[in-house]
């Protein structure tokens, strides 16, 4: 610790407890260390800070002008510390994350080649769900921060950061595949495969908006089995444009005559809470 640190402790301990006695406990000292390093102090501001007597010591006035600022050294110095040793533990560490299948495909592996680069010996455990599963890992602490659609429960610290558009995906030959923007009214007059699991999903959201009902025929959590489905022939959906980043089958994507998006967020019960490598990895966001 830099002496004049230690010095500045022993002051403010020494009025804290009103004796250099109980300062020395608490810090580990002689008590003629500390009398020591206050009266070194006193020589290096040339001012009495202490009065000493019998009952113990007491503050001169020109101690209780400069106790406040050597407190907040001390306290400065403590966070420091604290910074210091939580950067220490970032050598190791393990961040849990909860997301969805389009996020874990398409962004993570980018974030996080990125963050290992400057902290390599984070570990990663991520949990694939749906967003009702999602929120309630953050809510239970089973994961330190969930990628989500926004918006989501108020508790929740968000970080907003795409808005992703839904598209309808047709099989390439198919005759509405010529417009330029396809009427949610068409996408009613065929087989609809509906992307949801538990909760109402954005995609029933664009209908009812419209007041239209999709023939649904199939309902499916997997993204590529839509998309499989609709190369065979079985049917029309609609997709968020994230998950039809690289994709392995015949379909088109086309966009609707009604504006239609998810908004995308990360979301933690609070950054204050955080630990180091959560916060870190929150900075990392932008390299998706």
């Amino acid at each position: 610790m830099d002496m004049n640190i230690q010095k500045y402790m022993a002051f403010v301990k020494t009025v804290e407890y009103g004796s250099f006695t109980k300062a020395a406990e608490i810090l580990n000292y002689s008590q003629s260390g500390i009398s020591r390093m206050i009266n070194d102090l006193e020589k290096d501001w040339k001012v009495i800070l202490l009065e000493r007597g019998k009952s113990g010591v007491k503050l001169t006035s020109d101690g209780m002008k400069l106790l406040p600022y050597a407190k907040n050294v001390c306290m400065e110095y403590e966070k420091l510390q604290m910074e210091v040793d939580e950067l220490n533990g970032l050598q190791s560490g393990l961040i849990r994350i909860g997301t969805f299948s389009s996020v874990a495909t398409h962004w993570l592996p980018n974030i996080i080649k990125e963050f290992q680069k400057a902290y390599p010996g984070i570990d990663y455990e991520l949990l694939l769900g749906d967003y009702t599963e999602i929120e309630e890992w953050i809510s239970d602490g089973r994961v330190d921060c969930g990628f989500l659609r926004l918006p989501t429960y108020s508790g929740f610290e968000t970080i907003f950061l795409e808005q992703d558009r839904l598209l309808t995906i047709l099989p390439e030959n198919h005759a509405l595949a010529q417009l330029e923007k396809v009427p949610v009214a068409a996408l009613c007059e065929e087989p609809f495969i509906l992307l949801e699991k538990g909760a109402k999903t954005e995609v029933s959201e664009i209908f009812e908006r419209c007041n239209l009902t999709p023939n649904v025929h199939f309902t499916t959590w997997d993204d590529y089995a839509i998309m499989s489905m609709v190369e065979s022939g079985l049917g029309i959906s609609i997709l968020p444009e994230l998950i039809l980043k690289r994709v392995p089958y015949r379909i088109m994507a086309k966009e609707l005559d009604v504006p239609a998006y998810r908004k995308i967020g990360i979301a933690l019960r609070s950054k204050k809470t955080a630990s180091l490598a959560v916060k870190r990895f929150l900075e990392y966001l932008r390299y998706r």
